[in-house]
């Protein structure tokens, strides 16, 4: 992969604002003096229905930078992410470290207990939904209001990690969300090359709106963060390449912000996609992929087979448009509503921000 020199990530470094250098940096229980890192919880307590502890660590640098917050494992079987985080934090020296950085590797706790997809199996919610949730919500919501406030809010800078949940065989990626302001949306995507993953995905968000920002990162744009989601991982399997994808993409970001002394290449050739289109599945059957994760594929090719519970062919899937299987499911399983592929559409330059809906 060619990449440009560090010249090109200035971008994220105009304008930055370096907090002073408090004398120790607090998240929930974890308490971190200068030069040093701390472990702890964010405990959300009990209300509608039962509390929860969020696992958090802090990185406190012994010099005065920027506050990085790092957060995986909002979907508790995307296991590369949550993994890479768990092994990133012996690499954070705090002594050489300008700033502080904030690490939650696991959000969503009963999900990895459980081993229940894309929601918490307590209140049966998404908890990269619902930013910036709330005190007297259920347990997501809960948890969210408690991110948003002691992680999102100290921040400058947020990175959201995630990767291929069980149904989920996915090409690693990372996503460049837009709200509109030119000068933050340079600055994510100058933090989207420097983290370096050679796929990013151009999505405009309507930080007007609830959906807009419910997610972690439309919520820390709408804040005036610069953030940005990566992806690597899938069926919830734990490869040696993707935790390592996530981990040098997080100390990329370190390395662009000065935070540490790690040279910087961001990617010089990106291959930019849109946020892609969907086929979902109609009903209850089995489905068999015939194309592998990353391929590039012509719209109406052939991309799998679904079949009955005994085994007989029901129907053909189809790629609903030209571009790049971003993920394709990576179980058999399949009910109505599954998604079944996605396919991004490659795009020559990224067009200007355009607001949904519009």
């Amino acid at each position: 992969m060619r990449r440009c020199p560090l010249i090109l990530v200035s971008a994220l470094l105009a304008g930055a604002v370096t907090p002073a250098l408090a004398q120790e940096f607090t998240v929930g229980t974890a308490r971190a003096q200068r030069g040093q890192v701390a472990y702890g919880a964010i405990d959300v307590p009990a209300g509608a229905d039962a509390g929860t502890t969020i696992p958090v660590a802090i990185a406190h640098g012994a010099r005065p930078g920027p506050v990085l917050a790092v957060v995986a494992g909002s979907h508790g079987t995307e296991y590369a992410s949550i993994v890479a985080l768990q092994r990133l934090l012996p690499r954070l020296d705090a002594r050489a470290l300008a700033g502080t950085v904030i690490v939650l590797p696991l959000v969503n706790a009963a999900s990895f207990r459980e081993m229940a997809v894309h929601l918490n199996p307590v209140d049966k919610k998404n908890m990269n939904r619902l930013y910036p949730g709330s005190a007297t919500g259920t347990q997501t919501e809960r948890a969210q209001a408690l991110i948003a406030e002691l992680v999102v809010r100290p921040a400058q800078y947020v990175v959201d990690l995630h990767g291929g949940d069980m149904d989920e065989d996915l090409r690693p990626y990372s996503y460049w969300f837009r709200g509109g302001n030119a000068e933050l949306d340079s600055a994510s995507r100058a933090l989207a090359l420097a983290f370096g993953l050679d796929h990013i995905i151009v999505v405009d968000a309507d930080l007007s709106t609830p959906a807009g920002r419910g997610n972690l990162s439309g919520y820390a744009l709408s804040l005036g963060k610069t953030a940005i989601v990566a992806e690597a991982g899938r069926s919830a399997t734990v490869m040696p390449e993707d935790v390592a994808a996530l981990i040098d993409g997080v100390l990329n970001v370190m390395g662009a912000l000065k935070m540490s002394d790690r040279p910087v290449k961001p990617v010089e050739h990106p291959v930019w996609l849109d946020g892609g289109a969907r086929v979902a599945a109609e009903g209850d059957g089995m489905f068999f992929a015939t194309v592998a994760r990353g391929s590039y594929v012509n719209e109406g090719t052939v991309v799998g087979t679904l079949t009955d519970f005994l085994g007989r062919a029901t129907a053909d899937v189809r790629a609903p448009a030209s571009g790049v299987v971003t993920f394709v499911r990576g179980v058999p399983s399949v009910w109505a509503g599954a998604t079944l592929i996605n396919v991004g559409q490659v795009l020559a330059t990224p067009p200007p921000y355009a607001r949904p809906g519009r």
